[in-house]
């Protein structure tokens, strides 16, 4: 072999047993993406599906306290880590294994192997959907993730403000360079429904996301509402999406059945 050649990465594999992985993404912070993946990995259980979350912000894991679940995973005879189901959900997060007074200072490489091992050493057993969860940003974890296992493709979480939506094309970018195909895009905080008047106010602006995916020839699959219900379900650890009639509830069941409609018309066209 000649030494100045470099040498060949394997590629993506898949996961065996786990039909579907998803990664929902957003390339700035504090637009609401952990919400968004609690509230669609419940609304695919509502649908009839076997579903697994996985927290892969390393940094600030959120989707314990989301969720509603505390403990410590428990260990097959193989010594792999069993995910806490919570509402009908499979859940790894680092949250279920720090302490939560102590932060995380880890540098890239073990963060990328923190990724490896909960993709690998997890029994996440037989699921339709895996929805993984990413820390804010184009870094080393979703790169990582992109290059270790074969994704169904990626959701994106902005909101209407343009600070927003100028990072959706970062988050793009880099989902094409590890060729990771696009489900849509995500508006959250999309709108005030004013409980009052009934009177729909942008407050964030309006119709940013729907310019940004005619830009990108992507498309809208959900546009959320800036609810204050969402944000109680969150912090108390049931999410609207376990209220199925709710308005919200149906709104996030309307999410999951367009995030299957793009899963499954990507599959089709591979």
């Amino acid at each position: 072999m000649n030494a100045n050649q470099p040498l060949s990465q394997p590629g993506p594999t898949a996961l065996p047993g786990v039909r579907d992985i998803i990664a929902v993404a957003s390339a700035k912070g504090g637009v609401g993406k952990s919400t968004v993946s609690a509230n669609l990995a419940l609304a695919l259980v509502g649908s009839g599906a076997k579903v697994g979350l996985m927290d892969a912000d390393i940094y600030g894991p959120s989707l314990p306290l989301m969720m509603g679940v505390t403990g410590e995973p428990e260990l097959t005879p193989e010594g792999r880590l069993l995910p806490i189901v919570q509402h009908g959900v499979a859940i790894m997060s680092m949250g279920f294994l720090t302490d939560e007074d102590t932060p995380v200072v880890w540098r890239g490489p073990l963060l990328a192997q923190a990724v490896q091992q909960f993709l690998r050493q997890v029994d996440w057993g037989e699921l339709d959907y895996l929805i993984i969860d990413l820390p804010p940003g184009t870094g080393d974890i979703p790169l990582t993730l992109g290059q270790a296992v074969v994704l169904s493709g990626a959701l994106i979480v902005t909101t209407p403000q343009s600070v927003a939506l100028e990072d959706v094309e970062r988050g793009v970018a880099m989902f094409e360079k590890v060729d990771v195909d696009i489900l849509g895009i995500v508006e959250n905080m999309s709108y005030y429904l004013c409980p009052n008047c009934d009177q729909r106010h942008e407050i964030f602006g309006r119709g940013g996301a729907r310019a940004i995916a005619e830009k990108l020839d992507l498309q809208v699959v959900g546009e959320i509402p800036l609810n204050s219900g969402i944000r109680q379900g969150g912090d108390s650890g049931h999410p609207v999406a376990l209220e199925a009639e709710s308005e919200s509830g149906q709104m996030f069941a309307a999410l999951a059945l367009r995030v299957q409609q793009s899963v499954a018309e990507l599959t089709a066209d591979r």
